[in-house]
């Protein structure tokens, strides 16, 4: 074993060139993010470390870079890794080699199904596996009083797990109402990080609620929308994060914002992106080409994919291409298109070796599906109680309340699908209690069938969408019997369906096998008729209720701008 003095000695003998090397990426151009500038010259590293740039180096190990730009290794700043749908080891082998080297995830996903467990099952992996991954402790768990979840993290349970050395503080404080309210159990949890990294979620906060919200030491928010929304939270001190996921797709209406006065005060976020989008567009470095293609300045925008990721959380030791900088670096063919030829993370190429390490930590979390099979006549709603409509806004979280009149038969009330209302409902699935919470959507464009998951943010109790309450109780029971997933149904029949036994979240699967299986599903809600680019993961933020405007619980409907169950 090395000692750091030894190590000291190595580095300084192979930055002056007294000694060869570890590794030298030759001949290449790399950023001076310092000076927004690209310069000719190797780079040489010693273990994790870079150690030489611009001289002439000879390595132990080199790769040529001749006719390619170096750059520092993307950050991604806030994402829920089991919104992939697979662990973390399959995680990071699938966002790696795409220029990721480091992640800063929330697990509330785990945390709302399993508890502390979920929680410390990530903070154990997350240090074992090539891709550097930091882990945020969840502030809401459960999200809000609003709903049921599995499993939940006191102030106490969260302040023990503080000093981690894989945690950076706090994960996004979503619930901005107990917060202006001065909830009791919000504010103790945000005393507990006072002076640490708190991280933000304030969809339409403004004014003095947002002087309000920023002043308890939240630092950034992944949740604006629109141009005035970010630069009012610029204004205010917030980091804001543009984000670009499966669903909630904010980065061409942010893109102005990144400009070269005020890169550094910006980063890019996946937030939640499925492996189906990885496969086919990329990871960050799909943020990074749409951001360039829609106009940001080119080394500006690597600027912001890197160092100021890196300095908004702490990360003193990346972000730049520079010695005494740990040697995350992504090796590019081209710096517009962002076409990643080749990966370093802390010193090491990334390569099948390095990607099929073993990080010898057991997913948590099989067997969470617990509810008793349902029955048809369940997801029926009186005609007599008042019903609005959730209606979906494609492309982003937020959904409106609507006020159509439906059919009634029976003394029921039905869907419409020549309006394009159906029925949703969630099921809880955590402690067997039965809860149901029913009501009408509008926006998913299918007439026959349903859609069931036990992907359901936050508290992830099973959501299911459908016209015929017979095919919504069949998706259900089948999700029971697969132990988590998504599934699609029609005339009583499973069209496809995607297993995720892993706390009805992540798949146990490699990721390219995932991928794989979401394209069926995806042809399934097609022929269906659905019009939606992701059904699965527009209706899992159905159940959210800290977006606005109206959602649905196994509670009921909940008005999020009253942040109050309406009463059926």
């Amino acid at each position: 074993m090395m000692t750091a003095k030894q190590s000291l000695e190595r580095r300084i003998d192979q930055a002056r060139g007294t000694a060869a090397a570890d590794l030298v990426l030759k001949g290449g151009r790399y950023l001076d993010v310092a000076l927004g500038t690209l310069k000719l010259g190797d780079v040489a590293i010693c273990g994790d470390t870079i150690v030489g740039l611009g001289f002439d180096y000879r390595g132990q190990r080199e790769i040529d870079a001749r006719g390619k730009v170096i750059v520092p290794g993307f950050i991604d700043t806030h994402v829920h890794v089991e919104s992939s749908m697979v662990t973390p080891v399959e995680f990071g082998r699938c966002v790696l080699p795409r220029g990721t080297t480091t992640a800063i995830c929330d697990p509330h996903e785990i945390s709302n199904v399993l508890g502390a467990a979920g929680l410390d099952y990530f903070l154990e992996v997350s240090g074992r596996i090539p891709l550097d991954l930091f882990v945020q402790l969840s502030s809401c768990v459960p999200a809000t009083h609003l709903e049921t979840s599995g499993g939940s993290l006191s102030a106490q349970e969260l302040a023990e797990r503080r000093e981690h050395p894989r945690s950076l503080g706090l994960a996004e404080m979503m619930n901005f109402p107990g917060l202006l309210a001065k909830d009791p159990e919000v504010l103790e949890k945000l005393a507990a990080f006072e002076g640490r990294h708190i991280d933000g979620h304030a969809p339409l906060i403004s004014g003095r609620d947002l002087c309000a919200y920023a002043a308890c030491g939240i630092r950034n928010c992944h949740e604006s929308s629109s141009l005035p929304e970010a630069e009012e939270k610029l204004s205010l001190g917030l980091q804001v994060l543009l984000r670009e996921g499966s669903v909630a797709k904010n980065l061409d209406s942010l893109v102005p914002l990144l400009t070269e006065r005020t890169w550094p005060f910006l980063a890019f976020c996946t937030d939640d992106r499925n492996p189906l989008d990885i496969a086919r567009e990329g990871h960050l470095d799909y943020l990074i080409r749409r951001a360039i293609a829609k106009g940001a300045p080119l080394l500006d925008v690597y600027r912001c994919a890197s160092w100021a990721a890196a300095r908004h959380f702490g990360l003193m030791d990346r972000g730049m291409v520079a010695p005494g900088q740990r040697a995350d670096l992504v090796v590019l063919d081209d710096l517009e298109s962002c076409a990643v030829a080749q990966v370093v993370s802390a010193g090491r190429p990334v390569d099948e070796e390095l990607l099929a390490m073993d990080p010898g930590v057991a997913p948590v979390g099989y067997g969470s599906m617990k509810l008793h099979p349902v029955a048809p006549e369940v997801f029926e709603v009186p005609a007599s109680a008042p019903f609005p409509i959730i209606a979906i806004q494609p492309h982003s979280l937020v959904t409106n309340r609507l006020d159509l009149p439906l059919p009634a038969r029976n003394g029921y009330r039905q869907p419409d699908p020549e309006q394009d209302v159906l029925r949703v409902a969630v099921v809880e699935r955590h402690h067997y209690t039965g809860n149901v919470g029913r009501g009408f959507v509008k926006g998913f464009g299918f007439r026959e069938g349903a859609l069931a998951a036990s992907v359901g943010h936050d508290s992830h109790n099973v959501t299911v969408v459908g016209a015929e309450t017979s095919d919504m109780a069949a998706a259900v029971n089948r999700l029971l019997e697969l132990g988590g997933g998504f599934v699609a149904v029609r005339d009583g029949n499973v069209l496809a369906e995607l297993p995720l036994p892993v706390a009805g979240l992540m798949s146990d699967r490699p990721f390219g096998e995932v991928a794989e299986m979401l394209k069926p599903l995806h042809r399934a809600t097609g022929a269906m008729g659905c019009s939606l680019a992701d059904p699965f993961i527009q209706m899992a933020f159905l159940a959210l209720p800290v977006i606005p405007h109206l959602k649905i619980t196994d509670r009921g409907l909940v008005d999020v701008d009253r942040f109050e169950l309406i009463a059926a």
